[in-house]
């Protein structure tokens, strides 16, 4: 299953991102944030059987350079990615489906 369940810190560089094949999920928030929380059964509902998408979760905050890369303003914030360049995004989903959306069909 490509759902990450823990946020990374310290935060991969962008040049590490940008390297990865295929498709990413960039998730940025905090594990005591309420809205990354009750977004997560949307998130791992939407990657649960997506084997062709790498899911990466990285803490944000203040000063947080990757975050401030991608424009994050609100949390939990997707970023997706593919071969490195941002194909999709989507803020605080209230749906797998709004997650879903984002993401190119499977290869």
């Amino acid at each position: 299953m490509p759902y990450t369940q823990q946020f990374t810190d310290p935060a991969p560089d962008f040049e590490d991102l940008a390297q990865l094949p295929g498709t990413a999920v960039i998730e940025f928030g905090v594990d005591w944030c309420p809205h990354c929380q009750s977004a997560q059964p949307f998130i791992r509902e939407a990657l649960q059987d997506r084997g062709d998408i790498t899911h990466i979760k990285i803490e944000d905050g203040p000063g947080r350079k990757l975050g401030r890369h991608f424009k994050v303003k609100l949390w939990p914030t997707l970023v997706v990615l593919r071969q490195g360049e941002e194909i999709g995004r989507v803020t605080r989903p209230l749906s797998a489906q709004l997650v879903d959306e984002q993401f190119p069909v499977a290869i």
